[in-house]
């Protein structure tokens, strides 16, 4: 295994910087999950994202930013928008917005939409690292596509190895699911994707439901809308209370199981372990079969739920 793996110093951030601006790959730690990350102006930089995860061109990709008066530069914005990143950024909250021209130099960022992807990232490695390559970042996970995401810096070089530059560890992610994608392109707030930032705190803030929209896996506006994503190598059935003998089982709350995702039933806790989990539970899985117990429908099981029934997609 190529060990490209580097703890945070800022010589290291510098370094990292250095490898964006330069064209290279780098993948780093957000509050959600690990990010592959290149300059999303540099078209053949991007292009070799998709290269490293076999991601089909697409599929857009979010571009991180460290600053939210950047948003001005490349996208149409309103109040609304202000005040939605004013009250949940920095944090796993991504938004869809209309760009304001042609600059074809984002195109393969934004797979030839009109629209693009963006979010201001938690993590402080992740925000100095944009700081420092003075560039948005675009930045899906760091993984092939469609298998599990990653929330370890070993993750990512265990999936990916030596087609990323430099992986800088800044420790297992906290929130541990994606973003969660909101389309603000209309008069109506739409959820494209569930994530860590619940549903019903939006809502709550904004004073209206949202609605929600599953989008077209065939020609997705955001990331997280394919069919099967986010998937083991095994077999995974859902919202299993008695597993079979062969399956390995992942509980939650008082359901047990060789793993449980909370035993205290914490969604933020379940959300934090899930990813971890299933590759525990793919690596170990004595028949090739992996079953999880139910997970409660409200504020992050959204995103549990989501991402569960995409890795069990067949």
């Amino acid at each position: 295994m190529i060990d490209n793996i580097y703890n945070y110093t800022p010589q290291n951030i510098q370094k990292a910087a250095e490898i964006i601006k330069c064209g290279g790959l780098v993948a780093f730690p957000t509050e959600t999950v690990y990010g592959l990350g290149a300059n999303v102006y540099d078209a053949k930089a991007v292009a070799s994202i998709f290269a490293a995860k076999q991601r089909p061109r697409f599929d857009p990709l979010i571009s991180h930013i460290a600053e939210v008066d950047f948003l001005k530069e490349y996208a149409a914005v309103d109040e609304r928008v202000f005040a939605l990143a004013k009250r949940f950024w920095p944090g796993p909250l991504t938004f869809v917005l209309k760009r304001i021209d042609e600059n074809p130099s984002i195109d393969l960022a934004c797979s030839g939409l009109r629209t693009l992807t963006v979010r201001m990232p938690r993590h402080p490695i992740a925000l100095e690292l944009i700081r420092k390559s003075g560039v948005p970042i675009a930045a899906p996970s760091a993984n092939k596509y469609q298998s599990i995401s990653p929330t370890t810096a070993q993750h990512v070089s265990e999936g990916l190895g030596d087609k990323v530059d430099m992986i800088l560890d800044g420790g297992a992610c906290a929130v541990g699911v994606e973003s969660t994608i909101l389309d603000l392109t209309g008069k109506r707030v739409v959820l494209l994707r569930a994530g860590g930032t619940a549903k019903e705190d939006i809502e709550e803030f904004l004073g209206e439901e949202i609605l929600i929209s599953t989008g077209n896996p065939e020609l997705p506006s955001a990331p997280g809308q394919l069919l099967r994503h986010y998937a083991p190598r095994n077999v995974l059935r859902i919202n299993v209370t008695q597993p079979e003998k062969d399956e390995y089982f992942i509980g939650f709350g008082t359901i047990d199981g060789h793993l449980n995702l909370s035993p205290r039933g914490d969604l933020c806790e379940a959300a934090s372990n899930l990813f971890a989990y299933l590759r525990l539970a793919d690596s170990k899985a004595p028949c090739g079969k992996i079953a999880i117990a139910p997970i409660p429908h409200t504020g992050l099981g959204l995103a549990i739920n989501d991402r569960i029934q995409r890795a069990s997609y067949k």
